[in-house]
């Protein structure tokens, strides 16, 4: 194997580090806020755990996420769009 092969070789390893790790982390940042919205909703909505949950508090806690979501969605977008006007 001549230098350019092994070179290539390295650099096709290190863009697949990169990429599993880059997943990773986008791994990460979905359970952070899959835990972060279910403390906020579960604190928001459960009044006292029970064996199942009433339809009102059902709805809270749909309701809840979704809003949740939703705010995280616009504050995404709207981050992105400042590092894209930034990049121009």
């Amino acid at each position: 194997m001549d230098s350019y092969d092994h070179n290539s070789s390295e650099k096709a390893e290190a863009a697949e580090l990169q990429r599993m790790i880059a997943i990773e982390q986008q791994k990460a940042q979905f359970q952070a806020q899959v835990h972060n919205f279910t403390d906020v909703c579960w604190d928001k909505c459960i009044d006292s755990p029970g064996s199942k949950l009433d339809s009102r508090t059902e709805t809270c806690l749909v309701s809840c996420v979704e809003r949740f979501i939703d705010t995280t969605l616009t504050i995404t977008n709207r981050f992105t769009q400042m590092v894209q006007k930034g990049a121009h």
